[in-house]
């Protein structure tokens, strides 16, 4: 009896096998590689092409170096009314101007470790702030330098001066600002509850604007009721504009309609959360003296030391109205905001880190990463002449020019398409908006303003031994690509400025916007592969055997798979009672015990001749 189930299983077996293999392959059919979201562009990468949030690629504005000062960071920048350049940083603390030609001059050096904050008067006399225990330096139009203003704070974090000369410091880690006046003399102005005030800027009315740490406070401080610290009324003086989600207030910027932009960094803590401490600050160690009969006394924590960009995790930036009523415009866990501007057509710019970004916010929730410094952080944005913006940045420490032109041509290259088979590459499609431009205008050279390419290779990385680009492609619409068959393929897009002939019916559309791609598509088709059987199981009418994670079913014995599928399936049944699964186990361990038959038969394809031989002796 046992050898003729086994054969008849057996039997079964190569009849279900050679059914199989009887059956046609099914055939494979085109599938579309398409890339249309900003995190799909967000894998690629853009040389002079802007990469808009809402999916759409254009030519970026221009972006050049413009001087190296040699210094490891930069921490801010102003440009006087002569079209010259101070950019300020260290280690250890400088200050370089630069003329309008780009020529490095160094005006200031100290043993600080950074020059922190600057700020010009109406003189275009230049003021210092220096951190940590630093002073406040003025440097006259002629060269001459001195102290101007000692606060005896750990911090100087901005500096703000006024239409009448009075200088307001901004100083931590008492959370205090100091107004100066232009002879030096200081004193109190505002003492807050913070911890520290980190930005200043001035309104359009006179009101001084302040953030603060670690509340992510906005202060507005009315500068006629200033007095003296030790008055209880001085912390009355502010009036809280608004209190952000965030940590941190790192940059302020006001236009002359009275708008408040306002950029914050880090997670406020919650009660029970800890944050991690700053390397080389240990906590407070409890000490137990000699014959001490009392608790343990704390050692007093050593103040935090001067970390120029401290690991926080996230960012926001704020619209304050005219009115006051605030809305939150931007956010992120990635890019951490340094410094705001204003571009020429007066959008609002962001320098960001940790990976050296400048964004635009363009309105309506659409942003655009409009540059990518080789630098880790961008710390400041300037205003020049003829609408060109200056940016310095920090690791290194560098500064660059944005706009007020578009870059003459730019190039987009895709993230590498991985298709796991072996493929043969078809239609290439594309759209953008705008997109008409591109039929009816040319380039300077007669070239078409977008045009697209393909190449395709085996190897993840397509630098090594791929196809040649192929294309130009430029018409939206479809073309076959010509690409080998491969398992890996790319495409790049590149733009260039248009020129567009007055007689067009698209010259009124000059200083429009420009073409832009806003999906790809290529198409292609895996070659047929034969399937491949790894192992076939027959089971007993009635039994289930369910899968183990990191368990074969042929690794485990018949009875044993026979009666764990039993007890799953029985035990997920409502109703039993433990007595019931009892009594039904007993049973099933002693049913398994009669059986002298195998209830699973594993065989591996394909059948060797020593497998059917061990088989055949086996029966």
């Amino acid at each position: 009896m046992y050898l003729s189930r086994r054969n008849i299983l057996a039997g079964a077996l190569l009849a279900l096998l050679a059914g199989l293999l009887a059956q046609p392959a099914r055939a494979e059919h085109t599938r579309h590689w398409r890339q249309s979201a900003y995190e799909e562009f967000e894998k690629g990468t853009p040389k002079g092409v802007a990469l808009r949030s809402d999916g759409n690629l254009v030519l970026a504005p221009r972006f050049a170096a413009f001087a190296d000062p040699n210094a490891a960071y930069l921490w801010a920048m102003r440009a006087d009314s002569k079209g010259n350049l101070y950019a300020a940083g260290g280690t250890n603390a400088k200050v370089v101007r630069f003329d309008p030609k780009g020529a490095a001059t160094t005006i200031f050096e100290s043993g600080e470790l950074a020059a922190q904050a600057l700020a010009l008067d109406a003189q275009d006399n230049l003021y210092v702030g220096t951190s940590p225990d630093g002073k406040v330096y003025r440097i006259v139009r002629g060269g001459e330098k001195k102290v101007f203003f000692d606060p005896k704070t750990k911090y100087i974090w901005d500096l703000a001066v006024d239409a009448d000369g009075t200088v307001y410091v901004a100083t931590g880690d008492k959370g205090e600002i100091f107004a100066v006046t232009p002879d030096g003399k200081g004193k109190v102005f505002y003492a807050s509850e913070e911890t520290h005030i980190r930005t200043l800027a001035l309104d359009p009315r006179g009101y001084l604007l302040a953030g603060t740490e670690p509340n992510g406070l906005i202060l507005r401080i009315a500068k006629a009721a200033s007095g003296a610290a030790d008055r209880p009324e001085a912390r009355q003086q502010a009036f809280v504009l608004y209190e952000t989600s965030k940590k941190e207030i790192t940059a302020l910027h006001v236009d002359h309609a009275g708008n408040i932009y306002v950029a914050a960094v880090g997670e406020k803590p919650r009660p029970g959360q800890l944050f991690p401490q700053p390397p080389g600050v240990l906590p407070p160690q409890p000490v137990v003296q000699p014959g001490m009969a009392v608790g343990p006394v704390i050692v007093p924590q050593q103040p935090t030391p001067f970390i120029p960009f401290p690991p926080l995790v996230s960012s926001a930036v704020y619209h304050l109205a005219p009115d006051g009523a605030p809305e939150e415009l931007w956010s992120s866990r990635e890019d951490l905001v340094y410094a705001l501007g204003l571009s020429p057509s007066g959008k609002l710019l962001l320098g960001t880190g940790n990976r050296g970004v400048v964004i635009e916010l363009e309105g309506n929730n659409v942003f655009a990463s409009l540059a990518k410094t080789a630098s880790s952080q961008v710390t400041g944005l300037a205003q020049g002449s003829g609408g060109k913006v200056f940016l310095c940045t920090a690791n290194p420490g560098k500064v660059f020019t944005l706009g007020p032109d578009d870059e003459p041509e730019g190039s987009f290259e895709s993230q590498t398409f991985d298709a796991r088979i072996f493929s043969h590459w078809g239609r290439l499609e594309w759209w953008g908006e705008n997109s008409a431009l591109g039929n009816e205008s040319k380039t300077s050279s007669g070239a078409a303003p977008i045009t697209l390419y393909v190449r395709s290779g085996n190897t993840s990385d397509p630098e090594k031994n791929w196809s040649p680009w192929s294309g130009p492609y430029a018409l939206g619409k479809g073309e076959k690509v010509n690409c080998p068959p491969a398992r890996f393929a790319q495409w790049k897009v590149m733009f260039r400025s248009v020129s567009i002939p007055d007689s067009s019916p698209l010259g009124k559309n000059k200083g429009g916007p420009a073409p832009s791609i806003s999906w790809v598509s290529l198409s292609y088709l895996p070659k047929n592969v034969a399937p491949t059987i790894d192992a076939v199981v027959i089971q007993n009418p009635g039994i289930r055997v369910q899968g183990v994670s990191g368990v074969q079913p042929g690794n485990l014995h018949p009875r044993r798979r026979a009666a764990s599928s039993l007890r799953s399936s029985r035990n997920q049944r409502s109703g039993l009672s433990h007595r019931r699964r009892v009594l039904r186990r007993r049973a099933i361990r002693r049913w398994c015990g009669a059986r002298e038959m195998k209830m699973t038969t594993t065989w591996s394809t394909p059948f060797t001749t020593a497998a059917r031989e061990r088989r055949t002796g086996s029966s």
